[in-house]
């Protein structure tokens, strides 16, 4: 084992020893060790301060093996440029959970600007966590860690990165500009509680592409402040769909605008397209989406506005939801529904939901059952084929 590790060592020092134009940083040379037993935490918070401190662009490099590291804060206003991580290896979480879970996040990026995440794998071994809160015990933590988090963050991107079994949310981006992730892969039961595989707040211009997620939450939730999102080519199961929301959670609240969802597959998902507000009133709002080209493999809800959400029926609020919906399209969606109501639209009674669009929409029963659709307070139109019927 000795030898293995010391020709680790030796081969991941001479990779990227030099690039055009970038300036290096191994790990391995402040002390990081690739065993999964010896902490590395300092040593990969070290290489960050020495690249952030450079004025050159710059690669810190994870070379293959696990690498345990407890949370980890990398804080902005760098001198250089542009950081890349490139990961070979696996970042590995501490087997307490409560470490993890005594911290909001894990990794955590705050004020940066960009830095890139290039392959490799996070694992929060978030499982002992799920299945203390599945279990209610009374000495469970009330949370947990998202494993990445981006903060106030812009110019970022993550590419064939694997995040697997994340205590909760998996990635966050809340208070960000121009984010680009591409060839991802989420992995969690799907059974684990509030693990969502990307959640998007507060941010602007980011797109999401030709990635897989497979969780016990949310594949893909947008928060308030969502504007100008872009989704295309993910695959989604099992989990709870695409949703926007859930809104409403404060009287106070941005809204969400000019998101597209493209040339998606649901399979055995909870949702497909939903948007979710509680029933209170807000300021917020969802104005210009388009939900294009999807693929349903016996999904509950394939297509779902509740603006009367409220998960496990408790303490919901009685009041009427304040969210505002107008321009959203439906287009070209195919496949199966595994309840019978395959197209809900539950608007709020004070704000109708306006501007409702359905097109070329064919969802039957997954066990031939007749499938129906269901408006309440929902203005709109149906063109083309449209099955089920619709109620617009």
């Amino acid at each position: 084992m000795a030898t293995f590790i010391l020709l680790v060592l030796f081969l991941g020092l001479l990779i990227n020893s030099s690039f055009a134009g970038t300036t290096n940083y191994n790990v391995l040379k402040y002390g990081a060790r690739p065993n999964g037993v010896t902490d590395s935490t300092k040593a990969f918070l070290n290489a960050w301060a020495e690249a952030c401190d450079s004025t050159n662009s710059t690669m810190i490099y994870v070379p293959k093996g696990r690498y345990l590291v407890s949370p980890m804060i990398f804080k902005g206003a760098c001198k250089s440029p542009s950081i890349t991580f490139r990961i070979d290896g696996t970042l590995w979480a501490p087997q307490d959970y409560t470490i993890l879970a005594s911290s909001s996040n894990w990794l955590s990026f705050e004020g940066v600007s960009g830095v890139s995440i290039l392959g490799g794998s996070l694992d929060a071994k978030g499982a002992s966590l799920w299945a203390c809160k599945l279990a209610k015990s009374p000495n469970c933590p009330s949370s947990g860690a998202t494993s990445l988090s981006f903060t106030n963050s812009n110019n970022i991107k993550i590419k064939g990165l694997l995040s697997l079994n994340s205590q909760m949310f998996h990635i966050v981006f809340n208070g960000c500009k121009d984010v680009y992730v591409q060839n991802i892969k989420v992995v969690a039961d799907g059974n684990s509680p509030n693990t969502d595989g990307i959640h998007v707040q507060l941010s602007t211009d980011v797109a999401i592409i030709n990635s897989t997620i497979k969780t016990g939450d949310d594949c893909i939730s947008i928060g308030p402040g969502t504007k100008n999102l872009w989704v295309e080519g993910v695959r989604c199961g099992p989990g709870h769909g695409i949703s926007i929301g859930s809104l409403a959670k404060t009287a106070e609240e941005e809204g969400v605008q000019n998101v597209t969802v493209k040339r998606t597959v649901f399979t055995g998902t909870t949702n497909g397209f939903r948007i979710k507000s509680w029933a209170r009133p807000t300021t917020g709002f969802v104005q210009g989406v388009r939900f294009i080209d999807a693929i349903m493999q016996n999904v509950q809800n394939p297509i779902l506005i509740d603006q009367h959400y409220c998960p496990h029926n408790l303490n919901c609020p009685t009041q009427v939801s304040g969210l505002k919906i107008s321009d959203v399209v439906y287009e070209g969606i195919l496949g199966t529904s595994a309840t019978q109501v395959a197209m809900k639209f539950d608007c709020s009674s004070k704000y109708p939901c306006k501007g409702i669009k359905v097109s070329d929409v064919k969802l039957t029963h997954s066990t031939r059952q007749v499938v129906q659709s269901f408006c309440a307070n929902a203005v709109g139109k149906a063109i083309g084929i449209v099955q089920p019927n619709s109620c617009l």
